[in-house]
């Protein structure tokens, strides 16, 4: 097969293909381009790709032939049987030590098995998630890889070229680890995604219907929340949507139904988590809330009949300034429990899956071009260069500090949400969890007696050594059969 002489073939040019091309070719790489609507392929290089270098093909092999060798194709689609129809396609025109690159949100065990069944034949596969939205994708995007090692040296430099740089300069783009890993990351990256966004939506209500703050108010609020601890993304084009105003001059906000879609990525993790028995709370309740927002009809009705709390629903003029400052801190303890499960869950399914994750470098990743990018995630950085091994983020000096002194503050906006009657689930369940996890004996004893006294499924005792299982014959009249123990 004869070689060409273009860098990297991308098939999918919807919004974050096109950025990706124009940022690839922004950094002197010539891109060959497919989509299945080749009539789009005609409409990107017109346009948006007028006068750059890319070239437009009209078929996969016409595309293949275009590429240098070790061939490198890296699909945008849809996540799911999409990617293993466009792979099918490509296959026939590649040969052995040719890569290619899925950058969708596909799931992280269709990652394993295409990594898998593609260094069956010979061709090496990357399963990288790819986060910033439209504008990342276009200027820098955070990019994390993962799938066949052998493929890494080949897109290294392309890929932390065109992705996101932290203050000196370091690329938010590295190896992540073998199979799906990449995809895994960039999943529970979505995860804490869905996670801090249902936070900042409890915390703007929470104000909202406390202080009857209205959109302008929010913004300034906003914008001095982004100068200090929240700093980040997501605080950042909150403080910009309050600002924005309709044709008509209300603000945009108070137009858009409070009805919250959802891709399935925040699902993702939530069932990855129940597979791995890692209490990922809040990501679980983020995903939730979107699908209770989705009842509207039901939560109309269901509000002329279900009472709230009685007495007055506002905080008083002169609490003002201090509940502010309680949802604030609230919403930052609340974040580093979000941060902390998401980093149990990476730990469980390194173990599960043999993988090796850098934890201080996926915090790298996630610095710049992210979604979920802030300045807190250099603290998650600094937490694992200290000790690599760092079993749980709340462990560590600086986020132990952090909740220590703001916990009161926080219990304090949420006894302020159950006075107002204000639906607080991921504030709640990170306050439940912090308090579950600092408690050295929790009533899961009693649960265990539950367990043999109706099933026989044994329990373990205070003062016999961890892994002795044992079982009562509560009634007198049980047998001495114990069932057999299994963990979830």
């Amino acid at each position: 097969m004869a070689q060409g002489t273009c860098d990297i073939g991308l098939i999918g040019l919807a919004v974050m293909g096109q950025n990706l091309v124009l940022n690839m070719n922004d950094h002197g790489y010539s891109v060959a381009v497919f989509n299945r609507t080749t009539s789009k392929v005609d409409e990107f290089l017109a346009d948006e790709a007028k006068g750059t270098k890319v070239v437009g093909c009209h078929t996969i092999e016409e595309m293949c032939a275009q590429l240098k060798t070790p061939r490198r194709v890296m699909i945008m689609v849809k996540a799911g049987d999409v990617v293993d129809q466009t792979i099918d396609q490509i296959v026939p025109h590649l040969e052995k030590g040719d890569i290619i690159i899925d950058g969708g949100n596909s799931l992280f065990t269709d990652s394993n098995r295409r990594t898998k069944d593609l260094a069956a034949k010979g061709i090496l596969f990357i399963g990288t998630g790819v986060s910033g939205g439209e504008e990342g994708a276009r200027f820098g995007p955070s990019i994390m890889p993962g799938g066949n090692p052998e493929a890494w040296p080949h897109v290294k430099e392309i890929f932390q070229a065109i992705s996101a740089k932290v203050e000196d300069g370091t690329p938010c783009c590295d190896w992540v680890g073998e199979g799906g890993a990449g995809h895994y990351v960039k999943m529970v990256h979505n995860g804490i995604e869905y996670g801090d966004m249902q936070l900042i939506c409890e915390a703007y209500q929470l104000l909202k219907d406390g202080l009857g703050l209205d959109a302008e108010q929010f913004a300034t609020v906003f914008t001095e929340w982004n100068q200090g601890e929240l700093d980040s993304f997501l605080i950042e084009i909150s403080a910009t949507i309050f600002a924005k105003k309709d044709d008509d001059g209300a603000p945009m906000v108070d137009k858009i139904l409070d009805t919250a879609g959802q891709k399935g990525t925040g699902k993702w993790t939530a069932i990855s988590a129940l597979d791995l028995g890692m209490p990922v709370t809040l990501i679980g309740e983020s995903v939730f809330a979107r699908c209770l927002s989705a009842l509207k009809d039901e939560r109309v009705a269901a509000s002329k009949i279900l009472e709230g709390p009685a007495g007055e629903r506002h905080i008083g003029e002169d609490h003002r300034e201090v509940f502010i400052e309680e949802v604030r801190r609230a919403l930052y303890c609340s974040k580093m429990i979000s941060y902390a499960q998401g980093y149990m869950l990476l730990r469980a399914a390194e173990k599960e899956e043999g993988w090796t994750l850098n934890m201080g470098g996926v915090a790298l990743m996630w610095r710049g071009g992210c979604i979920i990018r802030s300045a807190f995630l250099g603290d998650i950085k600094k937490a694992f260069d200290k000790d690599p091994k760092l079993t749980n983020l709340l462990m560590d000096e600086f986020f132990s500090s952090a909740l220590n002194k703001y916990q009161e503050s926080w219990r304090k906006a949420l006894i302020h949400a159950i006075k107002l009657g204000v639906p607080t689930p991921a504030f709640s369940t990170a306050l439940g969890f912090y308090d579950g996890y600092r408690t050295a004996r929790l009533p899961a004893n009693l649960l265990q007696a539950q367990r043999d006294f109706f099933g026989a499924h044994t329990y373990e005792r205070v003062d016999k050594p961890r892994g002795q299982f044992f079982h009562t014959n509560w009634t007198g009249r049980g047998g001495r059969v114990s069932s057999s123990t299994y963990n979830a």
